[in-house]
C-alpha cells in the first residue's frame, strides 16, 4: 500500500467526503478518489459506501480510519520531536465531560499559554466518553469515577458529594436535608444508562436493601434540571455540577456518604501529543494551587 493512498483514505474518512478530503489535501477529487479505489482494489476490501452524495464508512473503514489516526498522529509527534523550538502550540483541543466544572480553571491557564489552541467542550455520559477517547475522536475525558484501564492514564480530579436535586418549591423550605432511605416512595428522575451518577445511586439502593423505580428516565443533565424544575420528582446530580440555577436546591443525605470521585483521563499511547502534554501541565498547575 502507498502512503498516498492511506493520507486519501484518512481525509475522506476525517472531512466525511471525497470533495472536502480533497479541498483539505489540496488536490482533485478525482484524484482522492482514485487513490482510496486503487487501495479497495488492491487489499479487496470495501471500505466506503457511497449512496448519491453521502459516503459512510465500512466496518473495515472504521478499523481502518483508527489506526490511520495513530499513524498521522505519530507522524505529528515526530515533527514535533524535531522541532522543539517551534512556535507555541496550535490546533484543536476536544474535550469529553460528564462535568466541565473540575477543569474550567484548567482550561482558563491553557489557554492563557497556548491562546492559538482552538478548545471544545461536549458533554456525554461515561461510556460515550471512553468510546470518543478510544476512538480519537477526543484528547482529554472528564469521567466522575476512578478508572484503571490498561490503555488509559489517569488523574484525579477530588471527590463531590452527590446530592438530591429538586424544584424550589418542591419541599418545604425548611428541609436542609434528606433520608436516602425514604427515597422509595416519592417519584424519582434517573439519568439514561450509562450515566455514573445514576450507577452510584443504584448500587447504593442495592447495599441498602431499597427497591428504587424511577417515575422518569431522562436523555442528559440539561433535560434532568428541566424536568425536576417543572416539579415532577427528585434527581440526583453531583455538587460539583450543580451551578447556580434558581429554579433548583441541592439538597445532601443525611443518611449515607453518596459521591463522586472524578478523574481525567487520557489514552496512554497519546501520552506524548503536545497538545493533551501542555493541557496535563496546566491541570497539575490548577491542582497544586
Amino acid at each position: 500500500m502507498r502512503y498516498s493512498q492511506l493520507r486519501a483514505f484518512h481525509h475522506v474518512a476525517l472531512h466525511g467526503g471525497f470533495s472536502r478530503a480533497a479541498r483539505a489535501l489540496n488536490i482533485s477529487q478525482p484524484s482522492v478518489s482514485d487513490q482510496v479505489r486503487q487501495l479497495e482494489q488492491r487489499h479487496d476490501v470495501l471500505l466506503f459506501t457511497r449512496e448519491a452524495r453521502q459516503v459512510k464508512m465500512t466496518d473495515a473503514g472504521e478499523a481502518l480510519f483508527r489506526l490511520t489516526s495513530e499513524m498521522f498522529e505519530v507522524e505529528e509527534r515526530i515533527s514535533a520531536l524535531f522541532d522543539e523550538n517551534r512556535a507555541a502550540l496550535s490546533g484543536h483541543l476536544r474535550i469529553m465531560a460528564d462535568s466541565a466544572m473540575h477543569i474550567t480553571d484548567a482550561v482558563r491557564r491553557f489557554r492563557e499559554t497556548s491562546p492559538n489552541v482552538f478548545v471544545t467542550i461536549r458533554t456525554g455520559n461515561t461510556e460515550d466518553l471512553l468510546r470518543r477517547l478510544r476512538n480519537y475522536e477526543a484528547e482529554i475525558g472528564v469521567v466522575g469515577n476512578a478508572i484503571s484501564a490498561p490503555d488509559l492514564d489517569s488523574v484525579d480530579l477530588g471527590r463531590t458529594p452527590i446530592l438530591a436535586l429538586v424544584a424550589k418549591d418542591h419541599l418545604p423550605k425548611e428541609t436542609r436535608s434528606l433520608r436516602f432511605r425514604d427515597l422509595s416512595s416519592v417519584p424519582l428522575i434517573y439519568r439514561e444508562i450509562g450515566s455514573r451518577t445514576r450507577a452510584l445511586v443504584e448500587e447504593q439502593a442495592d447495599r441498602l436493601g431499597l427497591s428504587l423505580v424511577p417515575s422518569i428516565e431522562v436523555e442528559g443533565r440539561e433535560a434532568m434540571r428541566e424536568v425536576v424544575a417543572s416539579g415532577a420528582g427528585i434527581g440526583f446530580i453531583s455538587e460539583a455540577e450543580f451551578g447556580h440555577d434558581r429554579r433548583l436546591r441541592a439538597i445532601p443525605f443525611e443518611d449515607v456518604d453518596l459521591g463522586m470521585s472524578e478523574s481525567l483521563v487520557t489514552l496512554s499511547a497519546r501520552r506524548d501529543v503536545p497538545l493533551i502534554r501542555g493541557f496535563l501541565k496546566a491541570v497539575q498547575k490548577t491542582l497544586a494551587v
